[in-house]
């Protein structure tokens, strides 16, 4: 029997599923009330209800996540059924038997709920950094802008988006989804990069350009290969930006000023319209946020900060302190 849409037990399920769909850490999930909702039940139908959200999920069994956060997942699952019932769940121990017979690959998947019900699943590295970059994995800002974006429609709304340092593309795919642009240029500089960006675009049902079709209803996509420090003020123009978006990028001194540089070259590409321009940033290093404001004044590029948005709808990690940032060029 399912439970009732907005009870306790509904709203601990979907937290559930939220959270290991998201595949990121296993602190974010609620421990302590599925320890305490399992104390107050005689039955295991809750924690069958949890495998079946989460392990045996219909996009887990299609986009399978990291086999060590599966394992990792079900072996505290498994702990907090024995702390409360005396006998052995065999389900439980089913699915781990499985899990720890599967060989670990190099990519794994995540997937993220929209408010739709919809979801976005992105293959992704298993490792933080591989192949000698970052950008094989979703970084926090990037599920910060993405929810920024759901709650400001109107900004991307029939408009032509450049996202600089696209990653996995998690942002770029959440805006397609949700947000209605025209067009949107994913983009990055890593070869390896690039190959798993356009992965994750089709993979998500959004056709690549020359596939798209003017009447389509989905956006003309487009994945664009940019060095920040070679980008040329006409490869920039070709672009046609309404609006430029960036998320996670502030990390390293180097990148920081590459970043104001490309900024400048779109300043100067487009004297008739100038193009609204949100960089998604966590603040990890104090020293390197305080150098790219100092190189945005530099640069005689004005800056704000935009209010938090309302709504939290993706899991990462709760203290992180994030901000977007609305650059004037």
């Amino acid at each position: 029997m399912e439970p009732e849409e907005g009870s306790e037990t509904a709203r601990l399920l979907q937290s559930f599923e939220r959270r290991f769909l998201a595949a990121r850490t296993l602190r974010s999930f609620p421990w302590q009330s599925l320890e305490e909702k399992l104390r107050t039940s005689s039955d295991s139908e809750l924690l069958l209800d949890i495998l079946q959200k989460t392990v045996k999920h219909p996009v887990c069994i299609r986009h399978p996540p990291s086999v060590k956060y599966t394992q990792s997942f079900l072996l505290e699952l498994i702990k907090k059924h024995e702390v409360v019932h005396a006998e052995p769940l065999d389900e439980l121990y089913e699915a781990l038997a499985e899990v720890l017979t599967t060989e670990e690959p190099t990519q794994c998947h995540r997937s993220y709920v929209l408010p739709s019900g919809d979801s976005v699943t992105l293959s992704e590295s298993t490792a933080i950094v591989s192949h000698g970059t970052t950008g094989l994995v979703t970084w926090d800002a990037a599920l910060y802008l993405a929810e920024w974006a759901i709650e400001n429609p109107a900004a991307f709304k029939r408009r032509t988006v450049l996202e600089l340092g696209s990653g996995a593309g998690l942002t770029g795919v959440v805006i397609c989804k949700t947000c209605h642009p025209r067009a949107y240029i994913f983009s990055d500089c890593h070869s390896r990069v690039l190959k798993q960006l356009r992965g994750n675009v089709l993979l998500n049902g959004l056709p690549l350009e020359p596939e798209a079709t003017a009447d389509s209803e989905s956006p003309l996509v487009t994945v664009a290969q940019l060095d920040w420090d070679e980008a040329t003020v006409p490869q920039l123009s070709a672009f046609q930006p309404d609006i430029v978006i960036a998320a996670d990028v502030l990390y390293c001194p180097e990148v920081t000023l590459a970043l104001v540089g490309v900024l400048q070259r779109l300043s100067a590409c487009q004297r008739d319209r100038v193009p609204d321009v949100y960089v998604a940033c966590t603040m990890r290093n104090p020293e390197t946020c305080q150098l790219f404001t100092t190189e945005l004044g530099r640069a005689t590029i004005r800056w704000e900060a935009v209010p938090p948005h309302s709504q939290k709808l993706f899991p990462y990690e709760e203290h992180s302190e994030m901000a977007v940032l609305r650059l004037m060029l």
